[in-house]
């Protein structure tokens, strides 16, 4: 194999992501902790993820979406779980399960383009930066240079919160493929030229990580077979090799639902909740459960008047999970606002985005939110101390 027909395989974004870390002076950062965050890319509808199945206006505003009270499971007296996300009850009933509700920010762009960058980037609705949120933490505290990647993106080649220059960060398909690429790659000096220069290094260091993963171990936790739980077991194995990383992002497609979005919803909150059981399940055969925070998050969420095409178009404040051995399940924010509706038809948030990214920046790592989210962020607290 050529090198250039490797670092193609490999990914365009490997090589955009993989840079020296800098050599910043910085707190250490609790990295033997895990995160783990999972995009649902698109805008998932948090209003039938999270249904406020006890709001008569929730039934008005969906005379054809709404989920039946009696299809749904309750998690209290007003609020369950879209039926699709079975494989999550074990989860909220060993109280492993934080939901938090009208997670948003203010100024809420409803672009996909411009939304996902304001999450990825945790900057303000008016304000651009180049950097991700965790390209940011970890130039303030750096990862351990023994570990194998600072992060490692599956399901997608967009690094999202790892972009930007500093960061070692890997888009994978899956572990065994990267390890048979980066066999192929070469070890080979250096070079006058700067861009070539760049991309011997890139070689080097993608040589280096794949010393250090492993894609052998043996679950006996079964993976669903689709590409979600692929990426699932694909994060499971990277974990598993023990190379250490101190964060995998993983992305499931397909919840932009303009039209007809019952019967898509319903397929992909079923393939999202049996992906995150089986990671559980994984990371419990290797005593990382309690060492790992998983949290969702997208772009937007939907509008709660449904539209003439039997789906809804993008809104703004949403529901998102956060799990793990170490969560203190239960409801968080608040519940939505059906009665409250802004002059678009659109919900009023309670969380900023940034108040959870915050939580696992002080909370999970003991890191400094401040620098890496240019300003101060409550931490949500779902985490046992």
């Amino acid at each position: 194999m050529q090198r250039r027909d490797f670092l193609s395989a490999v990914g365009a974004a490997t090589v955009a992501a993989w840079v020296p870390a800098f050599a910043h002076a910085g707190t250490a950062g609790r990295y033997e902790n895990l995160l783990i965050i999972v995009e649902l890319k698109g805008g998932n509808d948090g209003l039938n993820t999270v249904i406020p199945y006890a709001d008569a206006d929730y039934q008005g505003l969906r005379p054809r979406l709404a989920i039946a009270r009696d299809q749904v499971l309750q998690l209290d007296a007003r609020t369950g779980l879209h039926p699709s996300l079975g494989a999550l009850m074990p989860l909220w009933q060993n109280r492993e399960l934080a939901v938090v509700q009208g997670v948003g920010y203010p100024g809420a762009n409803l672009s996909h383009f411009r939304s996902i960058e304001i999450w990825d980037t945790a900057s303000k609705s008016s304000e651009y930066l180049s950097d991700g949120w965790l390209t940011r933490a970890f130039a303030q505290a750096p990862v351990p240079r023994a570990y194998a990647a600072d992060g490692i993106v599956v399901g997608s080649n967009e690094m999202g919160p790892l972009a930007g220059g500093g960061t070692r960060a890997l888009a994978l398909t899956n572990t065994e493929q990267f390890l048979r690429q980066a066999k192929l790659a070469g070890s080979e000096g250096v070079s006058r030229n700067a861009a070539l220069n760049h991309i011997l290094k890139v070689e080097q260091d993608v040589v280096q990580a794949a010393g250090n993963l492993s894609a052998t171990y043996a679950f006996r936790t079964e993976f669903p077979a689709n590409p979600l739980g692929n990426a699932f077991k694909t994060a499971a194995q990277v974990v598993a090799s023990k190379a250490g990383v101190a964060v995998v992002k993983i992305t499931q497609n397909g919840y932009d639902t303009h039209s007809g979005q019952q019967g898509t919803q319903q397929r992909l909150l079923k393939e999202l909740a049996e992906g995150i059981n089986a990671m559980r399940s994984a990371m419990q055969e290797i005593d990382r459960w309690n060492s790992a925070l998983m949290m969702t998050y997208c772009e937007f969420g939907r509008r709660p008047k449904e539209n003439q095409s039997g789906g809804t178009d993008h809104g703004t404040a949403n529901a998102h999970f956060v799990l793990g051995g170490r969560v203190k399940g239960g409801l968080y924010g608040a519940p939505p606002a059906l009665n409250r509706l802004d002059g678009n038809g659109n919900l009023p948030f309670a969380v900023d985005f940034r108040d959870l990214y915050a939580t696992a920046l002080e909370r999970w790592w003991g890191l400094n939110a401040v620098v890496a989210l240019n300003g101060r962020f409550i931490p949500v607290d779902v985490l046992k101390a």
